[in-house]
């Protein structure tokens, strides 16, 4: 546990070779974006009316409490394969052709598998969203300088987890028929940190193929014409009135 207490001294690196330094297999088929699990969500409507500051509302306490609902959820979601995430079977934390690895505030690099990777994460994350000075949750105590610049950093770190779920881990979560529930998850995510430019497209690029199709607007469904109002209708047409 005593790596735990020092994870606020990491900060995120990337690399795209293995910690051998070869270069990782040739990119593997995404069953993730065929067609039959990408159709799959637990919502239909517009996310973006989800996102989308409220006129009556600050800023900071918009933020502060999307973020901390997605930390909740990212890590709930992630508990669900927790038990197929393990050092053995994922030795790096991985997504897509990316390996991301932790630097001490000296620069030695920590390698690290997927489950103490995503340990450090929400380790992190909790202590953040649970410190009051960060995250005020009384009345009239303002939110610090920095408030912007370490929401960035939790969204950045969510974000790997959850591409790292897609990546590793999309065959148990279709088994648990639980793909729809990270499908809007995901799209959740990706609106509002596009909404308020909280992750650098430069990150989030590695999942762009999967982030246009959750994220496009759902198609409007199709009007049915309405009837004519001097048609007449069959019934009127073979009606006969007798006098």
């Amino acid at each position: 546990m005593g790596v735990l207490v020092c994870c606020d001294c990491f900060f995120y690196r990337k690399s795209k070779t293995k910690p051998n330094g070869k270069k990782p297999p040739a990119e593997e088929k995404k069953q993730y974006l065929e067609p039959e699990f990408t159709k799959v969500r637990v919502v239909d409507f517009d996310l973006k009316e989800l996102v989308v500051l409220p006129r009556e509302i600050d800023l900071n306490e918009w933020l502060a409490s999307n973020t901390t609902t997605f930390f909740n959820l990212i890590n709930l979601q992630y508990s669900t394969i927790s038990e197929f995430c393990t050092g053995e079977i994922c030795q790096a934390m991985t997504a897509c052709n990316t390996i991301y690895y932790w630097y001490d505030e000296k620069g030695k690099k920590t390698k690290c598998t997927a489950p103490q990777y995503v340990d450090f994460v929400m380790s992190l994350c909790q202590k953040l969203v649970t410190d009051e000075e960060i995250f005020p949750t009384k009345y009239g105590k303002e939110f610090p300088n920095s408030f912007e610049s370490l929401v960035k950093k939790i969204c950045r770190y969510l974000f790997h987890v959850l591409a790292h779920l897609y990546w590793a881990h999309f065959k148990e979560t279709v088994a648990l028929e639980l793909q729809g529930h990270l499908n809007t998850l995901y799209a959740h995510f990706i609106v509002f940190v596009r909404e308020f430019n909280l992750v650098d497209p430069k990150e989030t690029c590695i999942m762009d193929d999967l982030s246009e199709i959750l994220c496009a607007p759902a198609p409007l469904p199709a009007l049915t014409p309405a009837p004519s109002a001097t048609a007449p209708s069959p019934s009127s047409q073979n009606h006969v009135t007798e006098r």
